[in-house]
């Protein structure tokens, strides 16, 4: 069957879309409407009015995220624009609903410019519990959660940055555990220079990992301190190297981080990494270097995919719906690299946990016991929510506790 036609009737047909509203409240009676709209609803209004907390006991404010993109990266597709990038906000909303039951409205904004998507933002945030960031191309991506954070007293959170800078770092945990390698002493290479890129080095960084024996490579190259074409965000990760290819940052390393492109590796360059390496290859669908190739030239690497078809499949869905679940529920203002670092560590502990039946029941083919096949939990492994969850506020009461 065509799975392009079978993807465009899935989101046509019985009607168009992935989402919808449904009213909480009872609407059957002439009583029921008098107290949701004229008279009863001057009483939460005047509430709010004098309380603005009040918002959060009256309306969804308090369990309500907005999706929100410009369209200017979204998926593998590039640029699309802001109306083409809202069936994957679409789903985005989904996933928040389905995994951690937090409403969602997903908003496309068309803005001329980046202060204009600021403002835009900033002037819709009164109505949201929090802002999930997504598909915003890089650099201004950094610029816009930057604003926002200082201007808003909401959770601002760009997926695309720290929802897979925690997965992918929860997995390498696992994986160099696997491996027996200490995170400290470990080689990485991070290919892609954008977004995912440099938020998966800080977190890296904060994580105990030696900045030094982290290579970030963009299209041009290793990021190096003699480059003189850095933008300011680069700048802050460029090392001391001779090393100017993607093909020399691999020789003897332990680690290859792929957010970049498809088909950017060659297995060649994998046979030239450390023994007992490990290779996430993220790029979706199509990996910089897909498992096959790598299962060529050597047995030993723990390999990682951004598809649902492989094993060790690393998803921002094992990661933001808790995050936001934890940040509505606690309602803090933001979600700091304190928050993250326990996030990593709590995904991270899951997978060594034994997995119950019915996960296994969904899996079949795949062996789900902590190895080298099964750094990280499922999507639908039925304790994900409460795990994450209870762990993150765990953390946050201690930051409570301690600030």
């Amino acid at each position: 069957m065509d799975f392009q036609k079978l993807a465009l009737d899935y989101h046509e047909f019985p009607r168009p879309g992935k989402t919808s509203i449904q009213p909480t409240k009872p609407f059957n009676t002439q009583h029921d409407l008098s107290l949701a709209y004229t008279p009863g609803v001057a009483g939460p209004v005047s509430a709010i009015a004098k309380n603005r907390e009040d918002a959060y006991r009256y309306t969804n404010k308090g369990n309500l995220v907005a999706v929100i993109t410009d369209g200017s990266a979204v998926l593998g597709l590039g640029n699309v624009g802001a109306l083409a990038g809202k069936p994957v906000m679409e789903g985005k909303s989904v996933l928040f609903k389905l995994f951690a039951d937090i409403d969602v409205f997903d908003i496309e904004v068309e803005a001329p410019s980046t202060e204009a998507f600021i403002e835009t933002v900033a002037n819709i945030s009164a109505t949201f519990g929090g802002i999930n960031l997504e598909d915003i191309a890089a650099p201004k991506c950094f610029a816009i959660e930057e604003a926002l954070k200082e201007r808003l007293n909401i959770p601002v959170f760009h997926d695309d940055q720290h929802g897979t800078a925690v997965v992918v770092c929860a997995g390498l945990i696992n994986a160099l555990t696997v491996q027996g390698k200490p995170l400290e002493d470990v080689q990485i290479v991070i290919q892609g220079a954008g977004s995912a890129g440099i938020a998966t080095a800080k977190l890296l960084y904060a994580l105990g990992a030696n900045r030094d024996n982290i290579a970030m490579v963009d299209s041009k190259g290793v990021i190096h301190v003699e480059r003189t074409d850095l933008n300011i965000y680069k700048q802050a990760f460029a090392i001391k190297t001779p090393k100017r290819s993607i093909a020399e940052a691999l020789i003897d390393a332990d680690v290859l981080i792929g957010l970049s492109g498809p088909n950017t590796i060659t297995p060649a360059m994998i046979k030239c990494m450390a023994k007992r390496s490990i290779v996430f290859a993220l790029s979706n669908p199509d990996p910089e270097i897909y498992p096959e190739q790598v299962a060529e030239v050597s047995d030993t690497v723990i390999m990682a995919t951004g598809r649902s078809d492989y094993p060790n499949q690393v998803n921002n869905s094992l990661v933001f719906p808790f995050i936001f679940r934890a940040a509505l529920d606690e309602k803090i203002k933001q979600i700091d690299h304190d928050l993250l670092v326990a996030a990593t560590h709590v995904l991270a502990e899951l997978a060594h946990l034994p997995v119950p039946a019915e996960v296994k029941e969904i899996y079949k083919n795949e062996v789900l016991e902590f190895g080298p096949g099964y750094i990280l939990p499922k999507q639908f492994d039925p304790r994900l929510c409460d795990h994450m969850v209870r762990g993150l506020k765990q953390a946050i009461h201690k930051q409570k506790q301690s600030g």
